[in-house]
């Protein structure tokens, strides 16, 4: 069935033209997401599932890592929403001929697409891309920098299971050094008034992180110590791809310390939220019996991952077109 969604009041009020990370977010613009994200998903319980709100915009979908979950969401967003795509894969790109980062997507922007969605290992890379495009871009994770969509999904997620955030413990653990969710995920859930602590091997810890949010970050070298005062628990993936040394003497000790298990659920609280970005590492950051257990919000992320990235690329382009029509300013 083929509808328009009734203009969610927020979106009337979304004035930038790219989301580059949650840094420069207020909570009431992060708040604006997740609001236009439960329209999304509200209209797909009424049976709306195909909508015509970028019937004739071009989304581009620029990975330059590895990618499923991300990139095939962004992918099915913008057919929910009726947007046109391209998808961009770097080994079959004009870079292996030399071709400069910011040329290649000044080609495929030239085809006239509106909305470029980019994930690059280098920090910064779709800030330099905004820089250089017309196109609202959206970063789909910039190397250790952020990755703001995939942070936007867990808090739409925790809300959608607590009603809000503020005053809930939130632990993230794991590889905190090396995670751009990580560091989406402090600014997000600081600004909505979550507290926030970071675990892992003191090796895995980034200095100063203490200092990052807006109201600080929480440091614990010890699950077991936060597990009684934690309300979700979100379980980052060892980020080998990352590392040039080792962090943990072996896979088992970074599991008997800071894997969730079986028992470690029995001390936790009883209605306790157990998330993770993917992919997991089943026996490393989780056990099945956990991954798949009742406490697990796993599934439910990846579903309202599709959401949360309708929602900003209609945002994004509404912004567009109030630009295009004078109602507001570039």
């Amino acid at each position: 069935m083929n509808s328009t969604p009734a203009p969610a009041e927020t979106s009337t009020g979304w004035t930038r033209k790219h989301l580059l990370g949650l840094r420069d977010l207020s909570g009431a613009e992060i708040t604006m997401i997740l609001d236009q994200a439960a329209e999304f998903k509200r209209l797909a319980l009424a049976g709306e599932i195909k909508l015509n709100a970028l019937k004739g915009t071009t989304v581009a979908n620029l990975f330059f890592e590895p990618s499923t979950r991300t990139k095939t969401s962004f992918s099915l967003a913008a057919k929910r929403l009726s947007a046109d795509t391209v998808d961009f894969t770097a080994s079959a790109s004009s870079l292996s001929k030399g071709e400069t980062f910011v040329d290649t997507a000044r080609n495929i922007e030239a085809m006239g697409v509106d909305l470029v969605v980019v994930r690059h290992r280098s920090s910064g890379a779709p800030k330099l891309l905004a820089q250089h495009l017309d196109a609202s871009i959206v970063n789909a994770g910039d190397g250790m920098h952020e990755h703001p969509t995939q942070a936007l999904l867990d808090l739409f997620t925790i809300r959608e299971h607590r009603g809000s955030l503020e005053g809930l413990t939130v632990t993230l653990v794991g590889d905190i050094l090396h995670s751009r969710v990580a560091r989406s995920n402090i600014w997000g859930l600081s600004k909505l008034g979550a507290r926030v602590i970071v675990c892992g091997p003191s090796t895995l810890i980034p200095p100063h992180i203490e200092a990052l949010g807006e109201n600080g970050v929480e440091v614990s070298n010890s699950l077991d110590q936060v597990l009684s005062e934690t309300d979700c628990i979100n379980l980052l993936r060892i980020q080998f791809e990352r590392q040039r040394s080792s962090y943990f003497p072996s896979l088992r000790e970074y599991a008997h310390f800071f894997g969730m298990n079986g028992e470690r659920i029995k001390k936790a609280k009883k209605d306790v939220l157990i998330l993770a970005p993917g992919p997991i590492n089943r026996g490393v950051e989780l056990t099945p019996s956990v991954a798949d257990g009742p406490h697990s919000v796993i599934l439910d992320q990846v579903t309202n991952g599709l959401l949360v990235r309708m929602a900003v690329l209609y945002l994004l382009q509404k912004r567009r077109e109030q630009e295009a029509s004078g109602e507001v300013s570039q």
